[in-house]
């Protein structure tokens, strides 16, 4: 492909994402109403999981072919919570994650049209829900915890061609792991840090969504 209007074409319609991108998620910061009071609904995932059983998260899973990450969302919800998509009103984007691994984690926020009670999650998925207060989560600030990841010199790659190749080292580099602890259950990794981020929206006074 030679021609510059069919380069500009199709440079002209790609919709950019990150190099290597190994796949796509979507998942829903889901708000609901108990006694008079906002919450967030969180969910322990089941111990049958393959890929991290028992940990704390939001629903949601990977984008499949034709939809787009809100239809995610609201899908994985559905399915997860067992309710119904008609009780799931989407009312905004918040920040979203991209992995070390090359994965992009997007995030919604949205309207629980449910009586908690009624709530029986998939139990194929779900091990339990649990909902914290929004107000908790506005007044509590997450514990944050260094952890060191090394990066080491490996064989086979032509160091002499690159300047001071010979002297490249290995480096450590230090990731913060966030965590809530709210009564017996811990909130930590990815949805500490996105819970954090919807957070910081709701305090920017110069957000939308504030």
């Amino acid at each position: 492909m030679e021609n510059i209007e069919q380069i500009r074409s199709r440079i002209g319609d790609h919709f950019p994402k990150p190099i290597d991108n190994k796949g796509s998620y979507s998942v829903l910061i889901p708000l609901i109403e108990v006694d008079g009071e906002l919450h967030i609904i969180y969910e322990r995932r089941a111990k049958t999981l393959k890929r991290q059983p028992y940990e704390v998260s939001f629903p949601g899973g990977a984008i499949e072919l034709g939809e787009t990450p809100e239809e995610a969302a609201v899908r994985e919800t559905s399915e997860e919570l067992l309710i119904d998509e008609s009780k799931i009103e989407v009312i905004g984007r918040s920040d979203y994650i991209v992995k070390p691994e090359a994965l992009i984690i997007y995030t919604y926020v949205g309207i629980i049209k449910e009586d908690i009670k009624k709530i029986i999650p998939n139990r194929d998925e779900v091990e339990y829900i649990f909902t914290v207060p929004l107000k908790y989560l506005m007044e509590n600030e997450p514990k944050s915890f260094p952890i060191e990841l090394k990066i080491t010199r490996t064989s086979g790659f032509p160091y002499d061609l690159i300047p001071d190749g010979k002297k490249y080292e290995k480096r450590m580099e230090i990731e913060t792991v966030e965590a809530y602890q709210y009564e017996d259950d811990l909130i930590w990794g990815f949805t500490a840090k996105t819970t954090r981020a919807f957070v910081e929206i709701l305090k920017n006074k110069n957000s939308s969504l504030a």
